[in-house]
């Protein structure tokens, strides 16, 4: 028996798309290979006659079940784990995988978790800001020109998706932290280290930025994140009692 991917924990999340012909194409994309769910954020332009057109009557119910939010951090706010797609390489956005094998990786991971698959705007794709919710990147090789349209992208991963296949069941993957859990364990993170000086305040987000990737790596249940959050407050109510004692012996903090 063959198994593959959970369908139903599959959302393709669509960031700030400018164009209703290309949500529409996108859906229909999805509707070829199998996925049903779409969250789109912040789109440049809702017109549901144009993104009906495109889409056409195939892929109309993904039309209506879509789900429309204001925010990224909103709409990837309940799902454990998040795949961003970049067609920009090196600098920030160093762990990249093929889509074959993100496909292949996904077997096991959206058993019990569930799973965001996002694509950026048309004319830029995500921005590294966008990137930090993501758990791994995927990069769609392609020959001298790199851009892609919006549904032709959806397309080839839903495709590799859909295909993606093993002989036996991969093994279990735990229920992950969803990523509301993580950014909430990474603001009081941020907090800490800023506290006990570990990162500039002033530019929290390079150091933070590879703490991510590195709690990435670890695919964190949401009771570990809770662990590092208890630490967390630790460390800031023990620097909040040094400073207020010091305060009280008169600023003379190595009493």
């Amino acid at each position: 028996m063959t198994v593959g991917v959970n369908r139903e924990n599959i959302t393709i999340v669509l960031q700030r798309p400018r164009y209703p012909e290309n949500i529409g194409s996108a859906a229909r994309a999805m509707c070829n290979m199998g996925f049903s769910r779409l969250i789109v954020v912040e789109p440049d332009i809702w017109d549901e006659a144009r993104i009906r057109r495109l889409a056409t009557h195939a892929a109309a119910s993904v039309v209506d079940m879509a789900q429309r939010f204001d925010s990224l951090d909103e709409a990837l706010a309940p799902f454990g784990h998040v795949v961003g797609t970049t067609a920009r390489l090196g600098g920030q956005r160093p762990v990249i995988k093929s889509p074959e094998f993100m496909a292949l990786n996904l077997i096991s991971i959206s058993r019990t978790n569930t799973v965001a698959l996002l694509f950026g705007p048309e004319d830029r794709g995500l921005t590294n800001d966008d990137l930090k919710h993501c758990h791994q990147l995927v990069n769609i090789p392609t020959v001298d020109f790199t851009s892609l349209n919006l549904a032709q992208a959806v397309m080839v991963v839903c495709y590799c998706l859909s295909t993606a296949g093993r002989t036996s069941l991969p093994a279990h993957t735990p229920r992950l932290a969803k990523r509301i859990e993580l950014d909430q364990m990474y603001e009081e993170l941020t907090a800490s280290l800023v506290q006990i000086g570990y990162i500039n305040p002033e530019n929290p987000d390079y150091w933070m930025g590879r703490i991510r990737r590195f709690f990435s790596r670890l695919s964190l249940r949401s009771g570990e994140t809770s662990i590092i959050r208890g630490v967390c407050r630790q460390i800031q109510r023990y620097g909040d009692k040094r400073y207020n004692d010091g305060l009280e012996d008169g600023g003379n903090t190595n009493a």
